[in-house]
């Protein structure tokens, strides 16, 4: 409508959706997150769930954004993803690829091959159905093996949700939205203290609000570590302490003895570097 230039028109009858006030669960620790990943990896029928996760935080990409990649968006030799398709325009931007996330789309490129060849044009996520092998009467008993029946590159999967409930269900992580590994993908770059700049270039677009939760992930961040830094110190310090062996003064006699010395009120020079030396 603003394109159009009728927004103008009905914007003062409009209310916005209230922005949530929180980023949702967000915040995986990293034993849950690899506990997440190894549990993705266990079953087949979970592979595309998998490396979409894997992605996700590698990269954080929204799952509408990599379910749109194509092949030409991916750099293998330069290792760098072109996201063309996102959100909003502000989305639109090149993420450099960790080598978990070029491993990730290697084996994306390998299943791909193995239905014939690759098209720059091509989907990543290309739609295909599966056909299990199950242990028992219901996916749910467990799959042995799968393969795929038909496979249509020009067509980019729908979706991976029945697979991502049942597995994060399985990970002890019910509830968990895939979305929350995009929160938790940018909370882990604010923590290692990735400048605003840098997190909005390679996450896209994010509202000011929800840049602002991050940047202030990042201060506790900074926060803690000051304190982790300071605790060592003060140990140190005690320990330094108990170490140093308090300075045992002479008696006032024996100071007035060491100050006169046998031949009077000056010293011999042997009795002075005697007392030095002590």
């Amino acid at each position: 409508m603003k394109r159009a230039r009728l927004w103008a028109r009905v914007a003062d009858d409009i209310r916005p959706l209230r922005e949530p006030s929180t980023i949702g669960k967000a915040l995986l620790s990293e034993e849950e997150k690899q506990r997440l990943i190894k549990t993705a990896s266990m079953r087949p029928e979970w592979e595309t769930a998998y490396l979409a996760a894997v992605l996700c935080l590698n990269t954080t990409a929204r799952s509408s954004e990599l379910k749109a990649l194509r092949w030409s968006d991916v750099d293998l030799f330069a290792k760098t993803l072109t996201f063309r398709k996102s959100k909003t325009d502000a989305g639109q931007r090149i993420v450099p690829l960790t080598d978990v996330a070029a491993s990730a789309f290697a084996r994306l490129r390998r299943r791909a091959e193995g239905f014939g060849p690759v098209e720059p044009s091509h989907y990543v996520f290309a739609a295909f159905v599966p056909k299990f092998k199950l242990n028992g009467k219901r996916v749910a008993d467990g799959v042995i093996d799968y393969k795929i029946t038909a496979f249509d590159p020009t067509r980019h999967l729908k979706s991976w949700r029945s697979a991502w409930r049942t597995l994060t269900k399985k990970a002890g992580l019910p509830g968990f939205r895939f979305h929350d590994l995009r929160h938790t993908a940018i909370t882990d770059l604010a923590e290692n203290g990735a400048a605003d700049l840098t997190i909005m270039g390679i996450a896209g677009h994010i509202s000011p609000r929800m840049l602002e939760r991050y940047s202030h992930a990042r201060m506790k961040r900074q926060a803690i570590e000051a304190l982790a830094f300071k605790a060592p110190k003060r140990q140190v310090m005690t320990q330094t302490m108990t170490q140093i062996r308090p300075l045992r003064l002479p008696t006032a006699p024996n100071r007035l003895k060491m100050m006169v010395g046998p031949n009077g009120f000056e010293p011999s020079t042997s009795s002075v570097s005697t007392y030095h030396g002590s």
